[in-house]
């Protein structure tokens, strides 16, 4: 598995904006995350994960590659929902998986060509699928494009970390996105010290 390459500058970046940062980055040293290049199968483990923890994701995943051996849309779609299903994940996941592997097959969702769109194109081809929102999106740019300036709104661990690194007992998205500014052009570097701040 690849892993998330960043340069020197993005933690250089992050410290010379923001002091707090620059005291959290010397204290975490680098953080080292993976990446999961091939674009359905981290698509199909995003729909497993959503509002399940990390654990239980991982352990229905491996029940859906004991079925299929490789998650790929044509062996995911050769599947009926209730096989998915049967992984332990609920019906309406199920169906979200086996449509979108049916969109890459029909040509209507182009993962061959997200590493050329923006990240508004991604968000956008993807959030028009059932099931997949902003937040799923989201990640697949950071974890599957490697993509380097994403900071999500809508994910928890990311404002939990803003809030215990500033003191903030509730963070409007006015705020927060102040704080996306402020980390830019680096946000998805600066995500993985929020969410290890906020894992603490």
């Amino acid at each position: 598995m690849a892993g998330f390459e960043y340069g020197d500058e993005a933690l250089a970046h992050l410290s010379k904006r923001d002091r707090k940062f620059a005291a959290l980055i010397e204290r975490m040293g680098r953080l080292e995350r993976e990446l999961t290049p091939d674009l359905f199968a981290a698509l199909t483990g995003g729909i497993i994960a959503q509002q399940i923890s990390g654990k239980a994701a991982v352990t229905v995943e491996n029940r859906l590659l004991d079925k299929v051996k490789r998650i790929t849309p044509e062996s995911v779609a050769a599947l009926s929902p209730e096989e998915i299903q049967s992984c332990g994940m609920s019906m309406k996941k199920a169906r979200n998986i086996r449509s979108a592997a049916e969109a890459v097959l029909a040509g209507t969702l182009p993962i061959g060509r997200f590493p050329e769109m923006s990240d508004a194109e991604v968000v956008e081809q993807l959030s028009a699928l059932p099931g997949i929102g902003v937040w799923t999106a989201e990640m697949l740019l950071i974890f599957s494009l490697g993509r380097q300036d994403v900071l999500s709104y809508g994910d928890f661990g990311i404002r939990q970390g803003i809030m215990r690194l500033y003191g903030h007992k509730v963070l409007p998205r006015k705020r927060f996105l102040r704080y996306r500014k402020r980390y830019s052009p680096y946000g998805s570097i600066a995500a993985f010290y929020l969410w290890e701040l906020a894992g603490e």
